[in-house]
Parts: C-alpha cells; sequence; structure tokens
C-alpha cells in the first residue's frame, strides 16, 4: 500500500517520462496520506487502443489510480487526486496533434487486501 496503477495511451509511450513521474508520485502521496516511502508501488499499463468520444484522432488518456488502505478523508483523497493531476501534466511532453485526457482518482483497498 498504496497501490498505483497507470494506463496511457500507446500514444504517449515516448513523451511520457513514467519514471521521473514515479520518482516524483511517491514523495507526494507520503507527504499527504501519511505513509512510507517503501510501501509506494507504481506500475504502468500501456493500452494498444483507447478511444475518446466519436474516435477522431488526435487523442490520448492517462489514468492513475491510487489504492490506499481505509481511513482517509474524502478531503484529504481529493487534495491527493488534484495533486496527482498537476504532476503528471508536467510529465507529459506535448504531442504535435494529440491531446491528452488526464484523470485519477483515490479508493480505498477492500478489506480483502493482503500483501507478503
Amino acid at each position: 500500500m498504496p497501490q498505483i496503477t497507470v494506463d496511457y495511451s500507446e500514444q504517449l509511450a515516448g513523451a511520457f517520462d513514467r519514471r521521473g513521474f514515479a520518482l516524483a508520485l511517491h514523495p507526494l502521496v507520503v507527504d499527504l496520506v501519511d505513509t512510507r516511502l517503501a510501501a509506494c508501488k507504481t506500475r504502468f499499463r500501456r493500452a494498444d487502443e483507447t478511444v475518446v468520444a466519436d474516435a477522431t484522432t488526435g487523442h490520448a488518456v492517462v489514468h492513475i489510480g491510487i489504492a490506499l488502505l481505509p481511513g482517509r478523508t474524502p478531503e484529504v483523497k481529493a487534495e491527493l487526486t488534484a495533486a496527482v493531476l498537476d504532476l503528471v501534466a508536467g510529465h507529459i511532453k506535448p504531442v504535435d496533434g494529440m491531446q491528452a485526457h488526464l484523470s485519477a482518482e483515490v479508493r480505498d483497498l477492500e478489506a480483502s487486501y493482503r500483501k507478503r
């Protein structure tokens, strides 16, 4: 915990500094939700195909999902979501003719969550 998953459109593969984003994201999460840096884990999943709106070209998607142990207030989750969106925007280089749609969510892990 936290379990962080980043889905991103293939078109952004060369423009998205994923490692830099993760290395900046982890301390941000630590500061906002009171966890340990060693507990932060981020995985990236490139989506071979994404469709936005009417499927015209020129769109790409980045979605960050952060799953935490329960106990954070809605205000803390909202603050983290906003900070994550600001952070990710700074780690994606502009791509000519491409609009990046960025989104993030913070959710509680289910009671069944275990780690080893």
